[in-house]
């Protein structure tokens, strides 16, 4: 069991009083203010416009530096021109799905990001790079299944461009402290974890439907209670699942996927996450990790885009206001432009959806089952 130094604790509480542009060159040395702005920003289209495009994407790519909305891509041709006169790209640059040939010759057009419903994501995220050759971000979960993501990883290597997944957390002050936590074994080991996230959805989108959303809850917002789990577990993947389906109170509304599941992930140092996702409402959005010399838990908006109150037994941590999804766009045009590796890239993508995999198959069989990835 490692002892932390008292280096750690009192880096940790350093950390902790510390505004995120004081600690920008700890957590992400990429996001630095001090980092000149490039000559040109990189474009970025977005595919799909939905809720998350429309209220964060979209608003997110006003505030970045180094990358612009440059383009869409939408079924809807009368959206995409009013998407284009609201942030002062050329109707040009307006796409339909059908188009993804001939976004390739658009030199305004750098990265194509995948934000249509997960069972598209393997379609429209393979044919960004393989017909557009642009580079490319997909929304999470990757795709619906672990072949899936295993083709758009084959995709954009033979097309040789960059892929990440949006995970945006990881470039969240406090979520990346909860990940330094767990790398550094700060509170020892094992851990006990607990995670809830639920909401009540009242059907009619693509989110009930498996074709579309390719499972229910467990795919849309269950994904971020696996992924702080294993942030609290060290960054490693869980070693065997457990899974539980809820009493599906509303038959009509969910006939194809489930209405919220309990489920556990079991890590090879005996650490585990008890974790419960519902659509059912409750409005619940937390996460506590304690070992035996100490603990870390996000009273509440956990994993929402800002407002988290997050206490540790050194006390409360404290961050300025970000926006998450401008960091982590940001982030990934300076890969591009750098050559480096992105922190979020398709391996990560393709092992949280093996996970996912696991989980809906010990809930469909009610046996622990063990996780390849």
């Amino acid at each position: 069991m490692n002892t932390p130094s008292s280096h750690s604790f009192s880096r940790r509480r350093f950390l902790g009083g510390l505004s995120l542009a004081a600690v920008g060159s700890v957590l992400a040395p990429s996001l630095r203010a001090e980092d000149a702005a490039p000559a040109r920003k990189l474009g970025v289209a977005l595919v799909g416009l939905g809720s998350y495009s429309t209220g964060q994407l979209g608003p997110a790519l006003r505030e970045t530096r180094f990358c612009k909305l440059a383009g869409v891509v939408t079924g809807d041709p009368a959206k995409g021109k009013k998407w284009a006169a609201d942030y002062g790209f050329p109707e040009k640059n307006v796409y339909g799905y059908e188009g993804f040939a001939s976004i390739a010759e658009n030199k305004d057009i750098d990265v194509l990001y995948i934000v249509t419903p997960t069972g598209l994501h393997a379609e429209h995220a393979i044919a960004a790079a393989a017909k557009a050759g642009k580079h490319v971000i997909v929304e999470k979960p990757m795709a619906g299944t672990a072949a899936e993501c295993d083709a758009i990883i084959a995709a954009c290597a033979k097309a040789k461009v960059k892929l990440s997944v949006g995970y945006r957390l990881h470039f969240d002050p406090y979520h990346r402290e909860l990940a330094r936590h767990g790398k550094e074994k700060d509170f020892g080991i094992p851990l006990k974890m607990k995670g809830e996230r639920k909401f009540r959805n009242a059907g009619g989108t693509w989110r009930t439907q498996r074709k579309l959303g390719c499972g229910g809850p467990l795919m849309d917002i269950g994904i971020y209670l696996v992924q702080g789990g294993i942030m609290g577990a060290g960054g490693v993947a869980p070693v065997a699942v457990t899974a539980k389906e809820h009493p599906n109170t509303r038959p009509t509304v969910f006939k194809d996927v489930e209405e919220g599941l309990d489920f556990t992930m079991e890590f090879a140092d005996g650490s585990v996450l008890e974790a419960s996702t519902s659509y059912a409402g409750g409005g619940r959005d937390a996460f506590r990790m304690e070992g035996p010399k100490g603990w870390l838990e996000f009273k509440q908006k956990a994993f929402t885009y800002s407002g988290a109150v997050v206490e540790t037994s050194l006390g409360p941590l404290s961050f300025s206001k970000m926006n998450q999804q401008a960091a982590q766009m940001d982030d990934f045009a300076q890969c591009i432009q750098t050559g480096r590796e992105t922190p979020v890239g398709g391996a990560m993508g393709r092992r949280d959806v093996a996970i996912l995999e696991a989980i809906y198959e010990a809930m469909r069989t009610g046996q622990k089952v063990p996780v390849k990835v």
